[in-house]
């Protein structure tokens, strides 16, 4: 079935092949045909304890998400400065903003004078101040305290003491990072420069948010990340949807540190087909899906790519921010259906399949069973993903 409508390609922007990097491209050919494609067994296993322990969970949190920067939001939902958006994804009250120079920064969402939060809510706002619902203080998006109320009450204030708390942040391929822990040196070496240049040759930095949507799921993290791991799910619990448009073969496998990027053939591909029309969608002929340190995944589709952010806040609960980014704002009517048709199937499919089959896995692992997961071949990536963990934890 296609899931996504044939639109003219004068409507809107395509990446062919050669607009990726020469290491994409490298990936790309190495693609067998399906009919050559081979699965080798594998034989691996994990503990259950590893998606229900306290102890696993306290352990990635200290040794991984706060000891590391991590991903926050898409450059894309700030595209230009003045802007400013909450976020509390990982338990941290942020604000992440794009000042007058183009720079993005992050600080704690909360008024020097006692703690309250400036914005309550996780929309994206134009502006060039926040003011503190509480009591009025005012502060520039670049965290410069600039207004008190009755200033004139308060005895030796110095607003230069007071501006908001500030965490080292970065753009990464179109993907802001931030260091959550303000007690420890932030360490940019997991972010390989491999990935963020991936991430720009596929237009994540430039490209326009359609859609937008958090998840508060039930389930492990880790539970959550596997299916975009492997395609062993995918011709099953996908049958209904998406099922008939992949293959059921390996993807072929990078890895750059901690991140992960398979490429693998459409149903029927063949090599040759790269090179029939060099002004193709590559897209329409293999698709990228990545896993980048340690919790975002980037899987790119014909006339879009989804970029969803884990965020662990407990052994069995994780928050799920999805985005939907297209190259640039609908502007025909066939656009607009082909966006909107696309937004909602593709919800239906990570909401109602990868993430319900998450929360149901979770139930069963809750109970103790099965008390090893066992890994197939075409499984791989999850073991090479979870080798890299662990040897940071």
């Amino acid at each position: 079935m296609n899931y996504v409508a044939d639109v003219k390609p004068a409507e809107r922007k395509v990446t062919t092949l050669a607009a990726l990097n020469a290491n994409q491209q490298a990936a790309i050919r190495r693609i067998p045909a399906e009919v050559d494609a081979v699965v080798e067994p594998l034989e691996a296993t994990r503990p259950n304890a590893i998606f229900t322990g306290q102890e696993r969970f306290d352990a990635e949190q200290a040794k991984i998400f706060r000891r590391y920067p991590v991903p926050v939001t898409v450059s894309a939902l700030l595209p230009e400065p003045g802007m400013v958006v909450a976020h509390d994804g990982y338990g941290v009250p942020l604000l992440i903003s794009r000042i007058r120079s183009g720079e993005v920064k992050a600080f704690i969402n909360a008024c020097q004078h006692k703690g309250s939060k400036l914005l309550e809510d996780c929309e994206v706002h134009k502006r060039g101040r926040v003011t503190c619902p509480y009591h009025a203080w005012t502060y520039g998006i670049d965290g410069k305290l600039i207004g008190v109320a009755r200033n004139d009450a308060f005895l030796n204030l110095d607003k230069a003491q007071r501006g908001l708390v500030e965490l080292p942040a970065r753009e990464w391929g179109g993907v802001i990072y931030v260091h959550l822990n303000r007690n420890v040196e932030p360490d940019w070496s997991q972010l390989h420069d491999q990935i963020a240049d991936d991430f720009t040759a596929l237009g994540i930095p430039e490209a326009f948010v359609y859609g937008r949507k958090t998840f508060d799921l039930k389930a492990n993290w880790k539970v959550i990340l596997e299916p975009f791991l492997e395609g062993y799910h995918v011709q099953r619990l996908h049958a209904a949807s998406i099922g008939d448009l992949f293959q059921d073969a390996p993807n072929i496998v990078d890895m750059f540190g901690a991140n992960i990027r398979q490429v693998s053939g459409r149903i029927g591909y063949i090599p040759e087909m790269l090179d029939e029309d060099p002004s193709q969608n590559v897209h329409k002929l293999v698709t990228h899906a990545y896993t980048a340190f340690p919790n975002c995944v980037v899987v790119t589709s014909q006339y879009y790519t989804s970029v969803m952010i884990l965020m662990p806040r407990a052994p069995d609960r994780t928050t799920v921010e999805y985005f939907m980014l297209t190259p640039g704002a609908p502007v025909t009517d066939k656009a607009r259906e082909v966006f909107e048709r696309s937004f909602k199937l593709i919800l239906d499919v990570f909401g109602g399949e990868d993430f319900r089959a998450a929360e149901i896995s979770q139930v069963g692992l809750a109970a103790g069973v099965p008390e090893t997961t066992v890994y197939c071949g075409l499984e791989g990536n999850i073991v090479r993903y979870y080798e890299a963990l662990e040897a940071l934890l």
